[in-house]
């Protein structure tokens, strides 16, 4: 009987072990990316920029704030997956490529308004 209780003590500790282990992460894994990372921080703004424009010209879109909104969306969903791929901050070709396609969108809400 006294084998079964220390073997569940010890598969109970194992498995706290096995949490905390987990559970203490540095923070980047965690999901609180270098948010404050330069290139990344770029992007960010300029997206937050774009999605003030979109949102404070919501009736002078020509009918294409739905359009607007899912592209600004996509553009920040990708910088995330980016972010997320790179330990927590975006490369050179990614800001490029974030900044291109925020450029697309900047032109749209222009010639819509």
């Amino acid at each position: 009987m006294k084998t079964k209780s220390l073997l569940s003590i010890g598969m109970v500790a194992a498995l706290t072990l096995g949490v905390l282990i987990n559970s203490t992460t540095p923070a980047d894994a965690k999901g609180g990316w270098k948010a404050r990372h330069p290139r990344r921080a770029e992007v960010l703004g300029r997206d937050n920029n774009l999605n003030r424009r979109i949102n404070a010209n919501r009736g002078d879109l020509g009918g294409h704030y739905g359009q607007l909104k899912r592209q600004d969306r996509a553009i920040r969903r990708q910088e995330q997956r980016d972010a997320r791929m790179n330990g927590g901050h975006i490369t050179k070709g990614e800001q490029r490529q974030l900044n291109r396609e925020e450029n697309h969108v900047s032109r749209e809400i222009k010639r819509d308004q």
